[in-house]
């Protein structure tokens, strides 16, 4: 599940070659390889070597960059990457690409009832929220059908998907955010429910999205003490004791925590939609006489109805400002399987990466793509490949709808709080990413004259977390004309 042109033995020797290139570079080419100051000012203060981080920046559309520090490093990205799924998404895909719900069935209704089976087809939209499903099968109803005598068979068959353990990354299987792809995804499988506090005892628990058979129960316990971070002290797990599954909730509450809302995702992708569509279809006054399951839909089954996705260039927008894990892991699916799927989506998508990016000239050596949205330990990448490829794009047709789907520093996303009293808040648009053992920005930064530069920061250390300051030093000092004679005397002071 992860691309890489060389066998494991050559990648590690030239792997090997590269650091102690640059390191021979870092000391024989100082006006090239040194960090700013104010960056590597920031970096001392924190106690992260210099070893640690790899630096590019270079004016859009020059070809030499203006800092090149360690830019050859293969370095763990964190959701930086999704700027390189999201790259090669609007190069192969286009930024109006859509994806399709379907929905078929076996027969025409006939007042009011299909006397067969219901088929909702996936083509792996990442972006089916709880309203456009509800709009989807509400057309199916006024399109005739109120009762199904049949089953109602959810295909999920476009996607040839590898094993995934929502718990392997860092243990925490039920957050939304490490759920993996579906070609039949409802919600990003997120379960909203609500505490409503009471005037004795523990929250009432509210489910706000339909669950069809399934019951919320409480095994809270009270605690003492402020609020701080609520959702820490909570777990949850969903159970099949017997005909009547439940989601049961537990853990510490306290009184001081108020109403709250917990975005969970107690069980995968594939139960979750099979629960919530006959959920939905229940709420709106529709009647299902058997049984909800996976399964195919045949040649023969004619079309009811089709929802149509937003297009690629809002998915991405959503996706790079908010860091959203599950629609880059669409993307990467997606491309694999346009490109036939094999052995699995994933696999194939991060193929699709790899060549696409060779393919636009750049040197895609240190990359390593698990599964293209940076929840990982083993993907990698390197700054001067994301800086090139960042410049690439820049001449792109594409790049307005590119570069719109990244956060504005200081205004919003991820990145809304990042430089907010700097004369450079609104000038850069950029990806954050951290994970433990790393934290990355990259994108676009327009300086105070007019020139727009491409920056890439990259850290991997065990104090990584620390280094938000001189991430946004190198933003600001970018923002004051990294080429400038002013800024060239105080990146070497």
């Amino acid at each position: 599940m992860w691309w890489n042109p060389r066998r494991a033995p050559a990648r590690r020797i030239r792997r090997s070659a590269a650091l102690l290139c640059a390191a021979f570079v870092f000391r024989a080419g100082a006006a090239l390889a040194a960090l700013p100051g104010p960056v590597a000012d920031e970096l001392s203060k924190v106690r992260i070597p210099e070893e640690s981080v790899s630096v590019w920046v270079q004016q859009v559309g020059q070809p030499e960059p203006e800092v090149a520090h360690f830019p050859d490093r293969a370095m763990n990205p964190a959701s930086v990457m999704k700027l390189v799924t999201s790259f090669v998404a609007f190069d192969v895909l286009g930024p109006t690409h859509t994806w399709k719900t379907k929905v078929f069935a076996d027969a025409e209704p006939r007042d009011g009832v299909l006397d067969g089976n219901l088929y909702i087809v996936g083509e792996g939209d990442p972006a089916l929220t709880l309203e456009r499903l509800w709009q989807l099968l509400r057309e199916v109803r006024q399109r005739g059908v109120e009762e199904i005598r049949g089953n109602l068979v959810l295909d999920r068959t476009a996607w040839r998907l590898p094993p995934f353990d929502p718990w392997a990354f860092d243990g925490r299987g039920t957050r939304p955010y490490n759920i993996g792809p579906d070609p039949l995804m409802v919600n990003f499988a997120a379960l909203k429910l609500r505490f409503v506090p009471q005037p004795k005892g523990s929250p009432r628990l509210q489910a706000e999205t339909p669950l069809d058979g399934v019951s919320v129960v409480s095994a809270l316990r009270a605690g003492q003490g402020g609020c701080g971070d609520w959702d820490e002290r909570l777990d949850v797990e969903f159970l099949t004791p017997g005909s009547r599954p439940v989601i049961r909730v537990g853990g510490e509450w306290r009184e001081s925590c108020g109403e709250r809302e917990w975005y969970v995702a107690p069980m995968g992708p594939p139960e979750f939609s099979r629960i919530v569509i006959a959920g939905l279809w229940k709420e709106l006054g529709g009647r299902l006489t058997g049984r909800v399951f996976d399964g195919e839909t045949p040649v023969e089954a004619r079309l009811v109805a089709v929802e149509e996705s937003p297009t690629l260039t809002e998915v991405a927008r959503d996706m790079n400002k908010w860091s959203n894990n599950v629609q880059a892991r669409h993307l990467l699916a997606t491309l694999g399987a346009m490109a036939g799927g094999v052995p699995d989506a994933v696999a194939a998508g991060a193929r699709v990466v790899g060549e696409r990016l060779q393919a636009a000239g750049l040197d895609t050596t240190p990359l390593v793509v698990e599964n293209g949205s940076g929840l990982s330990r083993i993907e990698s990448v390197s700054a001067r490949m994301l800086g090139r490829m960042l410049d690439r794009a820049f001449a792109e047709p594409w790049m307005p709808e590119y570069m719109a789907s990244l956060s504005v520093a200081g205004l919003d996303g991820t990145g809304r709080h990042r430089l907010s009293s700097s004369p450079a808040r609104g000038f850069a648009h950029i990806k954050t990413g951290t994970i433990n053992g790393a934290r990355a920005v990259a994108g676009y930064v327009l300086d105070r004259n007019g020139h727009r530069h491409v920056v890439v920061m990259l850290v991997n250390d065990p104090s990584a977390w620390a280094s938000r300051a001189a991430q946004d030093a190198l933003l600001e000092w970018a923002w004051y004309g990294a080429g400038s004679a002013d800024a060239k005397q105080t990146a070497a002071r």
